[in-house]
């Protein structure tokens, strides 16, 4: 297995369902907001083996000041092989200047995960989401 990695924001709509699906993610079910989140991104780095997209962390940044990590997913398949890690360094490397970068871990087992890149939690810090789903 070879897998490549792009800075892209062009995905089909199918593309990003497979991959969303894969991990049960609610927003599989959008693959068209999908396509145009992407669009709209700051950062986007994939990973691809061949044509198939296996996975894909995405960044939204103001260019100064803060960096928030919207997501990092890797199909279940492919996890184990440092896709994630892969991904996740290519975009701290791309805010490696700026004052802040954070994420919001919607699932606590993969605290250790992010911790191992020298985020921290805070006591005082909790995230909160209104969802709009159809």
């Amino acid at each position: 297995m070879v897998i490549t990695y792009q800075e892209t924001k062009e995905f089909s709509a199918e593309d990003l369902q497979e991959l969303f699906r894969s991990v049960h993610w609610e927003s599989a079910n959008y693959p068209e907001r999908l396509v145009k989140a992407m669009h709209n991104s700051t950062a986007v780095i994939s990973a691809w083996d061949g044509e198939k997209l296996v996975g894909l962390v995405r960044g939204l940044d103001d260019g100064a000041t803060v960096a928030f990590i919207h997501y990092l997913l890797v199909r279940p398949e492919y996890q184990k092989f440092h896709i994630g890690t892969e991904l996740m360094n290519r975009l701290l490397m791309r805010y490696q200047n700026l004052l802040y970068v954070k994420i919001v871990p919607s699932d606590p087992n993969t605290i250790p995960f992010y911790k191992r890149f020298g985020f921290r939690q805070y006591d005082n810090y909790s995230a909160m989401i209104i969802k709009h789903f159809a």
